[in-house]
């Protein structure tokens, strides 16, 4: 009996000594296991974050192209409405001339003189007292606003600045010629004519618009410093115009 329990308070010990280990490597696996579902969180909260990040980057660059496009039809839209100004300005001019040709006939007789009144354009300069020239002009610009003939308008604005050099017609054909040539990617001969309107004409209504044509064949080109220059041009010269709008459009 004494050896029995002899033997058993030499195993009590020892089974204790087997025991505590256990516990131990127990509650190291659980915190191994609690870090690896923090590092788990902790990466699903980054990949989140960079998700989200990448989405706001996403709808930053849609909101710009919006911005652009939307620009880019408001000044489409002021073109077509300059164009319609153009073919008011050419019915109006028409219904004077015929007006003031009844009133010569009609005074005629009674000794009056047959000096023909001129109207005058929104931008300020007079119509030719010219029939010719009016004509040649009616014709040229017909075939761009009206017949949509472009190919045919090139000769037609060419052959009316040969014969009518000193026209008040002359910035507006070079400004014609300009963007006819601008779309065919003529880029050489667009670029002459808007800066024959650019230099020569720095009253006309085109200047604007010239300049900013002048930025974007630059550019097209890759003379990026000389595109830059002319759309701060524009911005400094016509701080209020739509093409100012493009030209910080462009420069951003």
């Amino acid at each position: 009996m004494k050896k029995t329990l002899l033997a058993v308070s030499l195993l009590v010990p020892g089974l204790a000594l087997a025991q505590a280990p256990v516990s131990g490597l127990s509650s190291s696996g659980d915190v191994e296991k609690r870090l690896d579902q923090i590092e788990r969180m902790l990466e699903a909260r980054s990949s989140a974050q960079l998700n989200m990040m990448d989405q706001l980057n996403s709808v930053q660059q849609d909101v710009a192209e919006l911005r652009g496009i939307t620009e880019e039809h408001a000044y489409q839209l002021e073109q077509l409405l300059q164009r319609q100004r153009e073919l008011y300005q050419e019915i109006d001019r028409r219904f004077n001339q015929l007006k003031d040709n009844n009133s010569q006939s009609n005074d005629a007789g009674a000794g009056y003189s047959n000096m023909q009144q001129v109207p005058t354009q929104a931008d300020g300069s007079s119509y030719s007292a010219s029939l010719s020239e009016n004509d040649a002009y009616d014709k040229a610009i017909a075939l761009v606003l009206e017949d949509k003939r472009y190919d045919a308008a090139i000769p037609a604005f060419q052959s009316f600045l040969e014969s009518f050099p000193n026209s008040t017609y002359a910035p507006n054909a070079h400004y014609w010629l300009g963007q006819l040539f601008f779309a065919q990617q003529e880029y050489d001969k667009a670029e002459q004519q808007f800066m024959t309107v650019v230099k020569d004409y720095p009253d006309s209504n085109k200047r604007g618009d010239c300049l900013l044509k002048l930025g974007a064949i630059a550019n097209d080109q890759g003379n990026t410093a000389d595109a830059k220059r002319y759309y701060e041009q524009v911005i400094s010269e016509y701080p209020d115009s739509t093409e100012a709008n493009l030209a910080k459009q462009r420069l951003n």
